[in-house]
């Protein structure tokens, strides 16, 4: 036998230590180096607005892009660090995700590539720095286009040369109609998203928004065919006058401006001429002193039962700015009056509404604790957006006196900061999804830099986390910070689309499932950036294909003895439990559709192939009812609506037959049939006679369904009162 000698470690050296000692301080640095805040790394504070943290970033690249340091070889790194910190800073999405889990919380992969420094020298958001042309973002853009205002707005690509043309007739354009309608740009490479959901397909595109009206600029782009075009959208009544007795149709006012010098100048009255002396017409004039600027005081804020714009000033001017002077005449026809409180007079009543600086305030004519605090761009068209949607809606600003923590009916709160540009954008699209749960959920804000207590004790990390309290449950909601997340989240705890598994529930469903069962289960961890990413889309593919296979999700984080037993080492893991086999999903795509077309290709089909003889003997003369997909293997949209058709065939089985014709084996077939692009679906009822094809313009499983048994109810009806009339 070998001889086994035991070795005892040396003991440690003076040098040893130093050595060892070195290795940790540098290991330290180049760990602080590695992970350094990304605030720091662009030079902002985390207050920062996405205008500011583009300019810090645009200045940067100017100065440290290796195209700007040839000698550096550490010029490669510094700078891919510091634009892989503006691309999640500039994001609302990924930046409320690094304020709450750090880099940790982010795609690996996000981040590695960079532009040459021209780009950013030239072609880094063309109107950044101007001053007559609006840049707008999704968090703003709505409010913008629906404040009642003129907008005639640039839809661009920092790329576009045509786009570089336009810019300085955008600017004269700008320039020409300053106070007469906005003029406004979107970056559609930093907002894509908004400029798919506006349906902007190249670049420039010109649109003039008025409210309700939406028109394409399609001339040519000179600046007197732009003004031209704007100007026919500008409306403008010219009621005469005449020497008389006006009652009825104007009231007349009349105000000495050497004694009421403000209240003169708030109505833009810089000189006042009579004809003649005043006293002479005073039986027919009413006259106006301050009452008119509707000082407010908490009696009336208190048994006011109308809709109120209010301005609360602590000595300021408030709405004496020019800005305010036309909220009056813009908001009248939607029923808010104007009015202002002074917090130094009414100390007592600001105090009670936590209201400590400068802010406008609607109140919604429920009296003085159901009201909004403005948190928007402090210019008009966000003023009047604001206002006009926010006495539509239900979201009420939060205080302690009233905060939801043990209330019966269901809350949706949301716990913010003002500065924070996602939570500004999240502000109308909460308005937009409480008009939809009116009376089913009530919506709240809270602000945490006045109320820091209440969101330390709900352990908020970032802003903004919006929370769901539904009696004993809190729900913190995790998606994409749109109304239409928001109500598909909503509408999944009510009716939840996933099954939430555990180590036991996960061994007697998906281990034991019974035959013919199908399970799909995403393996996530709550801090994992593309796990979050994924779960709004999750649940959405869930939903769309309820009935046909069961969804269920494991957090790794709660259960990680049981997930590494699973063998999952990475997350998210998507796996599918078909019959006795396991699948991992390797796609690129995580969105809903690529996965709902992934899990459904994994179902036994239900269709048959059709040769031309049993197209033909089958389908056009046999005695069933028939739905046929005519299709070609290489076309792109036939894979994909391929599983959609199998769910199909499974819906309308023992009713409708299914087929499928491959159009590029059997090219005569389909041009008999009169197919002349891919996929087409037709369906084949049959009447007695020989049949001829009906087509079916959707490729929605649901949608054919229905238009399916639609076709054989007429056919019913049909062919009942064709017997009635033979038996008579």
């Amino acid at each position: 036998m070998p001889c086994r000698v035991p070795v005892r470690p040396a003991g440690p050296t003076r040098f040893g230590l130093l050595l060892l000692g070195l290795l940790l301080v540098c290991m330290c640095v180049c760990a602080r180096a590695e992970s350094r805040d990304y605030y720091e790394l662009l030079g902002v504070n985390r207050e920062a607005t996405s205008r500011e943290i583009r300019r810090a970033f645009k200045k940067l690249a100017l100065t440290m892009h290796p195209d700007k340091n040839p000698g550096d070889p550490s010029a490669h790194d510094r700078f891919l660090q510091v634009s892989r910190a503006y691309e999640v800073l500039k994001d609302e999405d990924l930046r409320k995700k690094y304020d709450k889990y750090g880099e940790k919380g982010l795609d690996e992969q996000q981040g590695g590539r960079y532009e040459s420094w021209s780009y950013y020298r030239y072609d880094f958001g063309i109107y950044d720095d101007d001053l007559e042309v609006i840049t707008l973002d999704r968090g703003d853009f709505e409010a913008a286009v629906n404040s009642g205002e003129i907008w005639f707005i640039n839809f661009y690509f920092p790329r576009c040369s045509h786009c570089h043309q336009l810019a300085p007739t955008w600017r004269e354009v700008a320039k020409e109609m300053e106070g007469v309608i906005r003029i406004g740009a979107v970056n559609c490479g930093d907002n894509n998203r908004l400029c798919r959901s506006k349906g902007i397909t190249s670049y420039p595109s010109l649109y003039i928004y008025r409210t309700g009206q939406v028109s394409k600029y399609h001339g040519e782009r000179s600046k007197e065919n732009l003004v031209q075009f704007s100007m026919q959208f500008i409306t403008t009544t010219v009621t005469e006058l005449w020497q008389g007795k006006p009652e009825g149709l104007v009231k007349v006012g009349w105000m000495d401006c050497t004694t009421q010098e403000q209240l003169c100048e708030s109505f833009q009255v810089s000189v006042l001429s009579f004809a003649g002396r005043a006293e002479h017409s005073l039986g027919h004039v009413r006259s106006i002193d301050q009452e008119s600027i509707r000082y407010l005081n908490t009696r009336i804020l208190k048994l006011a039962r109308h809709r109120w714009l209010v301005s609360f000033s602590f000595g300021d001017r408030g709405l004496a700015s020019n800005e305010y002077k036309k909220l009056q005449a813009l908001l009248r026809n939607d029923h808010i009056q104007v009015g202002r409180v002074d917090c130094l007079s009414d100390a007592e009543l600001c105090r009670s509404l936590y209201i400590h600086k400068s802010c406008l305030a609607v109140f919604k004519g429920l009296g003085i604790h159901d009201f909004e605090i403005h948190h928007g761009k402090d210019v008009l068209y966000n003023i009047v957006g604001f206002a006009k949607e926010s006495v539509n809606a239900h979201v009420t600003t939060l205080r302690p006196d009233n905060f939801p923590s043990d209330r019966k009916e269901p809350w949706l709160v949301d716990f913010f900061a003002p500065w924070c540009p996602p939570c500004q954008a999240l502000l109308p699209e909460l308005r937009k999804a409480s008009i939809q749960l009116a009376g089913q959920m009530k919506f709240g804000t809270l602000d945490c830099t006045i109320h820091h207590d209440l969101c330390s004790m709900y352990n908020i990390q970032a802003y903004p986390t919006t929370v769901i309290f539904n009696r004993s449950s809190v729900h913190e909601y995790e998606g994409h910070h749109s109304a239409d997340g928001i109500l598909e989240f909503i509408q999944d705890l009510v009716s939840p689309s996933v099954v939430v598994l555990d180590p036991d529930s996960f061994r007697d469903k998906v281990k034991g499932r019974a035959e013919g069962q199908i399970w799909a289960v995403d393996f996530y961890a709550p801090w994992c950036g593309p796990c979050q990413a994924l779960m709004p889309e999750w649940r959405r593919m869930a939903r769309l294909i309820s009935g046909q296979i069961l969804v269920g999700s494991v957090d790794c984080q709660r259960f990680q003895p049981f997930c590494q037993s699973q063998g999952v080492r990475s997350y998210p893991e998507i796996r599918l439990y078909p019959h006795n086999t396991r699948q991992s999903y390797n796609g690129w795509h995580r969105d809903a559709q690529s996965l709902k077309l992934w899990v459904l290709s994994s179902l036994p089909r239900v269709s048959v192939d059709l040769t031309p003889e049993s197209y033909r003997s089958l389908v056009l003369s046999g005695r069933e009812h028939w739905v046929v997909d005519f299709y070609a293997p290489w076309c792109g949209p036939c894979q994909h609506f391929a599983p959609e058709f199998e769910v199909l065939a499974r819906m309308v089985k023992g009713e409708v037959r299914a087929g499928k014709v491959d159009c590029q084996a059997h090219y005569q077939t389909c041009q008999s049939a009169g197919v002349t692009a891919y996929p087409t679906v037709r369906f084949y009822p049959y009447i007695g006679t020989t049949k001829s094809g009906e087509y079916v313009n959707s490729r929605d499983a649901h949608v054919i369904a229905d238009v399916l048994r639609q076709r054989l109810e007429q056919l019913s009806k049909q062919s009942h009162s064709k017997l009635k009339v033979t038996t008579g």
